[in-house]
């Protein structure tokens, strides 16, 4: 049974499932053109999500055949990863910008086993115990690398330049660039009149850069080919200081629900990221590694109920947020130390 919404305007939202996944699904949305239809984001690559994707635009009248092109918002899985599949069946154009489509060329470039050795080397300079990164090692031994989601995803046929307004037939949707969740991140803005009229400027596709009522994950940059030192967060926060900005009238984001109120959702996140920074400064007061601070932030559930693969994410935010106390010259890591600890200023 596929689950449709319409937002009004040509705009609609298909949920597309995201499997083993507690978010459950990602919500694609489809903006009609006078060139035909185009999708926002695709949903993940499972014979169940294309089934549920196939089945809501059968129920909105169309179908992947007749799709005219993709946007992506960004290169994670849950977004980009039926791209491709809707491009065989239609021949529709896929858009990304250039710093994810950066990563979805090194990521097919790689042998598969690189990304495990990747994240087990991170983990261990990272200060991760010996039995947490064992089943990585064990996983490449076993030549289970190719389990791993997203390793050949499409490549995109266009790019995406921050300001553009993309080419879309009898619609102006603008590319907003806002780094942070990925490199590449983009929002969309449609800058059109609400259909309800609702006090603001258009509606904005976010992502999920801009969320109701969760914090979108902001941790390091995964790229084993790419050695730049970035500074999520800290782009992260400059984005979100953009989206207020815009102070549009209805935001539609890739999960959870549509909403309204984005300047004031973006004061709560922007908060959100101080109170965490200075919660993280405190903890600082001794040296601490990545995985220690990690350990003593503070999750939706005690560090003890954090199952393996989401431990790997919250070590990556911890991450992000020391670099950010680093760049902000609050906290710096402590010569000598292996692995690296970090300590208030």
């Amino acid at each position: 049974m596929s689950h449709v919404i319409a937002h009004g305007g040509g705009v609609w939202s298909i949920a597309v499932p995201i499997p083993g996944n507690p978010l459950g699904h990602t919500l694609v949305h489809l903006l009609d053109t006078g060139r035909g239809p185009v999708l926002i984001d695709a949903g993940w690559d499972d014979p169940a999500s294309w089934d549920a994707l196939s089945d809501g635009l059968a129920a909105l009248g169309t179908s992947a055949a007749e799709l005219h092109g993709v946007v992506v918002t960004h290169h994670h899985p849950d977004h980009h990863g039926l791209s491709g599949r809707v491009r065989e069946a239609s021949g529709a154009w896929i858009a990304m910008h250039a710093a994810d489509a950066a990563v979805v060329r090194r990521t097919r470039a790689a042998e598969p086993g690189l990304w495990l050795d990747y994240l087990a080397d991170k983990l261990e300079r990272a200060g991760a115990p010996e039995e947490h990164i064992a089943p990585l090692r064990a996983a490449r031994a076993a030549g289970r690398s190719g389990e791993l989601p997203g390793l050949r995803p499409a490549l995109p046929d266009r790019g995406i330049a921050p300001g553009e307004l993309l080419d879309l037939a009898g619609r102006r949707l603008r590319a907003v660039w806002t780094p942070g969740h990925t490199p590449g991140h983009v929002c969309l803005h449609l800058e059109e009149d609400h259909p309800a009229r609702l006090p603001g400027h258009g509606r904005l596709f976010s992502g999920d850069h801009l969320l109701p009522e969760i914090t979108p994950h902001i941790g390091l940059y995964e790229d084993p080919d790419d050695a730049t030192v970035t500074d999520p967060l800290g782009d992260y926060l400059d984005s979100l200081e953009r989206v207020g900005r815009l102070g549009p009238a209805e935001v539609l984001p890739s999960h959870q629900h549509a909403f309204t109120g984005a300047p004031a959702r973006v004061r709560e996140l922007l908060a959100h990221h101080e109170a965490r920074l200075t919660a993280l400064l405190g903890l600082l007061e001794r040296p601490l590694t990545p995985w220690q601070a990690a350990e003593r932030m503070d999750w939706n559930r005690p560090w003890e109920q954090i199952p393996h693969g989401s431990r790997n994410i919250a070590v990556s935010e911890a991450e992000a947020h020391l670099r950010r106390l680093v760049k902000l010259g609050r906290a710096e890591a402590v010569p000598g130390s292996e692995p690296a600890a970090y300590v208030a200023v």
